[in-house]
């Protein structure tokens, strides 16, 4: 834990944010440097003016492709245009709008050029998409949770989630080659898009929050009068947190209104940056320490795909916790739900969201890391609810209708408060009673080094290159690296005990492989899968000559 973790940030810590716009607007990127040029992650291109990895050439690079994308494939519709509150949004919405105009795409962005969360267009996609036959699709300026200087645009199909890999990789070859080519990009200046029949403000607040009703019991919230505390955590949601108060008059107090994107308002996270990550408890100290005046404390991060929820007697919930509870929940509370409908977990989530479902009479979909694999389940209710590790999910209406597609952390707190106005319970308690029934999860995420040889090698290993037959004392069940759900690619290892497992990735972005792990024993069981998938890995290495 860094020394400042959980503490209000120093001076030293605020950005400058007149110099990081300049660079965004004045910084041309080589198109020869790895690490300058578009590259899509699990969801979108994020990077920063400050390293040349997120500037006006690349947000227009990345609007042209998408432009000339979502032609190939005959979408005709509007696309839909949200962003949060970084300090680069704003620009990148300047050049995103002038790109859209330029190419004749009609579009439409928060009027007042307010702040759109994630799941908001997600779920206006959909909404426009049931009855239009000229399809929509959308883009959401952010790098999510990332630290201030950042800057992250991403692109949702007409399926309106996450795009998938096969139409990342198409755009961002397209993105690198029109940054070597940037007279290829067409766009209209500033005032003549805004003036243009392509850019038309919209009203993305009033739909959605009328809505909520339709996927939350927010009468029962209201009736049981239970106090929640918010913070937006400075983040796209606060107009929306505003205006659900509002429309449906439960006690629902904001602990903040700031917006300043230099985010000096946080607590500074575990490592010492900056980040507003509403599922790490460093950053949620604030709200945290507030917990005793609320029945509930709820946050996200600043595009609001993710979820933090605080209890009265438990303080921050462990995401994977919150997971469990939320699905047991659900499948008692949601009777037009249909009968054969799965439960999609990563397969780095807990396995007690397994024996929660399994309990219910439910089968698991498992998936490798990526919301963007629950999309075609849940768009055609083969899943009732998507879920991963990191405090991001969505689940499907009361009538069993996609709500979104992409991760919703404001349906995923007023569900927990929905929890406790409807069972009188803390959802911590709640977790605690699934323990007594399944078991007690213990759950840990490492680093162990690995060169980029070694980390290549591991995205390529087969089944048969692990020769153990037991784990931690217990004989291997499955050794997988392909998922069980949709049969692809892990991008890695997962070994699994009767009551344990552990999963290894390599990191993108440094020379690190992540080992994520769960025990169903104890922590020194834990300890002993951690070090026993180190030895694992390390064999298999070896059999590979690396």
């Amino acid at each position: 834990m860094h020394p400042l973790a959980g503490k209000t940030p120093p001076e030293s810590y605020r950005i400058n944010i007149p110099r990081l716009v300049t660079q965004y607007y004045t910084t041309t990127p080589d198109p020869d440097d790895p690490g300058q040029r578009v590259a899509f992650g699990t969801s979108g291109h994020r990077g920063s003016a400050a390293h040349a990895s997120f500037t006006e050439r690349h947000v227009a690079a990345i609007v042209q492709a998408i432009c000339e994308y979502r032609q190939s494939q005959g979408t005709r519709g509007p696309l839909f245009v949200g962003m949060d509150t970084h300090a680069l949004s704003e620009p990148a919405l300047v050049t995103t709008l002038e790109v859209l105009a330029g190419n004749a795409v009609a579009c439409c962005y928060q009027e007042g050029f307010g702040y759109t969360p994630t799941p908001v267009i997600s779920h206006t996609i959909l909404a426009y998409n049931r009855s239009h036959s000229d399809q929509a699709d959308g883009i959401v300026i952010t790098p999510s949770h990332n630290p201030p200087e950042d800057g992250g645009i991403k692109y949702n199909p007409p399926h309106g989630g996450p795009a998938g890999t096969e139409v990342t990789k198409a755009i961002e070859a397209r993105a690198n080659a029109l940054l070597a080519q940037p007279q290829a990009i067409r766009r209209l200046p500033w005032s003549r898009a805004l003036a243009s029949p392509w850019c038309r403000p919209f009203d993305f607040v009033t739909p959605y929050v009328e809505g909520l009703r339709a996927v939350v019991a927010m009468d029962r919230i209201r009736e049981a009068g239970i106090c929640v505390g918010v913070d937006p955590l400075g983040g796209s949601s606060l107009a929306y947190w505003e205006r659900i108060a509002e429309v449906y008059g439960v006690d629902l107090q904001l602990v903040s209104r700031t917006i300043d994107p230099t985010f000096m308002f946080m607590a500074v996270d575990k490592d010492g940056k900056l980040r507003m990550d509403c599922s790490s408890p460093a950053a949620m100290a604030p709200l945290v320490g507030l917990k005793d005046r609320f029945a509930l404390g709820l946050a996200n991060d600043p595009d609001a795909d993710r979820h933090g929820i605080v209890t009265q007697r438990h303080g921050l919930m462990n995401p994977n916790h919150y997971l469990a509870v939320a699905v047991d929940y659900l499948l008692t509370h949601r009777p037009g739900w249909p009968q054969g409908a799965r439960i999609g977990k990563t397969l780095v989530t807990s396995a007690m969201v397994d024996r929660v479902a399994a309990a219910h009479g439910r089968s698991v979909y498992e998936t490798p890391v990526g919301f963007k694999w629950f999309v075609e389940g849940l768009l055609a209710g083969d899943l009732c609810f998507g879920g991963e590790e990191s405090a991001g999910a969505s689940f499907l209406a009361m009538d069993g209708a996609p709500w979104s597609t992409d991760k919703d952390g404001i349906i995923l707190g007023l569900l927990a408060a929905e929890i406790r106005a409807v069972t009188g319970v803390d959802p911590g308690d709640i977790y605690r009673d699934l323990e007594a029934c399944h078991g007690a999860a213990c759950y840990r995420r490492m680093d162990a080094p690995a060169s980029r040889t070694q980390k290549e090698a591991l995205m390529r290993l087969r089944p048969e290159d692990v020769q153990a037959r037991e784990l931690a004392g217990e004989p291997i069940e499955a050794v997988l690296t392909h998922a069980p759900g949709n049969g692809a690619s892990i991008g890695g290892l997962k070994v699994v005990t009767a009551n344990g497992w552990f999963a290894a990735r390599p990191s993108g972005t440094e020379d690190v492989y992540k080992i994520y792990a769960e025990s169903f024993v104890g922590e020194d069981h834990l300890a002993r899968l951690q070090e026993e998938a180190q030895a694992l890995v390390a064999a298999a290495f070896a059999r590979a000559g690396i």
